[in-house]
C-alpha cells in the first residue's frame, strides 16, 4: 500500500502554497468575504490579500511576511488586515470553501457530511500575553494557545476557534455545530472523553444530535433507569442508580426554554455551559438537565 501512495504522490505536480491559494480562490471566490470594515467593499489586491492571510495561516507576521515578499510593505499589510481580515470574514470565507468541497464529487468517497468530530488542539506562543499562561493540567503553565476544529466525515473543518487552555472541552462543542456557516447538516458528533458532560448530552439530545463520545474506563461508568433496578435484572451490575424523572419534569419548562434559546442563538451553549457547570449542585436546572 505504501508503494502505491509513493508512486501517485509522484504524479501530482508540486506547485507553491501561493500558486495554489490563487488557484483555489479562482475556484471557489473565498476572498470576496473579506470586506472592508467601513463600507463592506472587496479588497482591491488580491495578492495583498493572499498573502496578509498565508502570513496568519504559518504564523509568520506581517513583519517577517514583508520582508520575504518582493513588493509587500508591512505597512500595506497592516492596513488591509486592519481593515479586511476579521473573525466574521474568516468564517464566511471558511465556509465557502467547506460548501464548495462538500458540493465535490469526490468528497462524497470520505462521507457524506453528516458525521463529524471535534478536539482541541494546544499550540505553543512564543511569549506570556493575556490569556495565554493558564495553568492547564495537561499542558503545564508553560504559555500557549487551545484552538477547538470541528472537522466533518469529508475532512472539512467546518468551525474553528481558539479557547482558553484552563475550560474543558467539552463546552465548546455545540458552538461549533450550532453557529458554523457552511451547508453541512450535521446529524452524529463524536469526540473524546474530554468532549462530554452530562450537560451536554442532554443538549445535544434536545437539539436533535446524536453523541457518540469514545468515554474513557467506560467500563466503570454506570447506568441510571427510569424504574427501579428490579426492573432491569440483567442490567443490574451496571446500574448505579435511579433517575428523578419528577425533578426533570419540575424543570421541563426552563430546560425547553434555554435548549430553544441555544439554538436561536440568544445566548450562546459554551456561555450557558460555563454557568451551569458553576451552579452549585443544588441549582434545579443544572440538577435536572443532567437527570436528564
Amino acid at each position: 500500500a505504501q508503494a502505491l501512495i509513493d508512486q501517485t504522490s509522484q504524479l501530482l505536480p508540486r506547485i507553491k502554497i501561493t500558486e495554489l491559494l490563487m488557484d483555489v480562490d479562482d475556484w471557489t471566490g473565498f476572498s470576496r468575504h473579506f470586506t472592508h470594515l467601513k463600507d463592506g467593499a472587496e479588497a482591491k489586491d488580491r495578492t495583498l490579500l493572499l498573502s496578509a492571510i498565508l502570513g496568519d495561516a504559518i504564523n509568520l507576521g506581517l513583519t517577517k511576511m514583508a520582508e520575504s515578499s518582493p513588493g509587500l510593505t508591512y505597512a500595506k499589510l497592516s492596513w488591509l488586515q486592519a481593515w479586511h481580515i476579521r473573525d466574521e470574514t474568516y468564517s464566511a470565507a471558511l465556509a465557502e470553501l467547506v460548501n464548495h468541497q462538500y458540493r465535490h464529487a469526490f468528497a462524497a468517497h470520505w462521507g457524506d457530511g453528516t458525521t463529524s468530530s471535534s478536539d482541541g488542539q494546544r499550540f505553543r506562543a512564543g511569549g506570556r500575553g493575556e490569556s495565554t499562561g493558564h495553568v492547564n493540567p495537561k499542558y503545564g503553565s508553560e504559555p500557549g494557545r487551545l484552538f477547538y476544529t470541528h472537522i466533518s466525515d469529508q475532512y472539512a473543518p467546518f468551525s474553528t476557534r481558539v479557547v482558553n487552555v484552563g475550560v474543558r472541552d467539552s463546552t465548546y462543542v455545540l458552538d461549533g455545530l450550532l453557529y458554523h456557516e457552511s451547508d453541512l447538516r450535521i446529524e452524529e458528533h463524536y469526540t473524546d472523553t474530554a468532549g462530554f458532560t452530562d450537560h451536554v448530552f442532554a443538549l445535544m439530545h434536545l437539539l436533535g444530535f446524536r453523541f457518540a463520545p469514545r468515554i474513557r474506563d467506560l467500563g466503570e461508568t454506570k447506568l441510571y433507569v427510569p424504574q427501579g433496578v428490579q426492573a432491569y435484572p440483567t442490567l443490574r451490575p451496571l446500574i448505579g442508580g435511579t433517575l428523578n424523572i419528577k425533578h426533570v419534569r419540575a424543570h421541563w419548562d426552563d430546560i425547553l426554554r434555554l435548549a430553544s434559546s441555544i439554538k436561536q442563538g440568544t445566548v450562546t451553549a459554551s456561555l450557558m455551559l460555563r454557568k451551569l457547570g458553576s451552579y452549585p449542585r443544588q441549582n434545579g436546572l443544572a440538577v435536572a438537565l443532567r437527570e436528564l
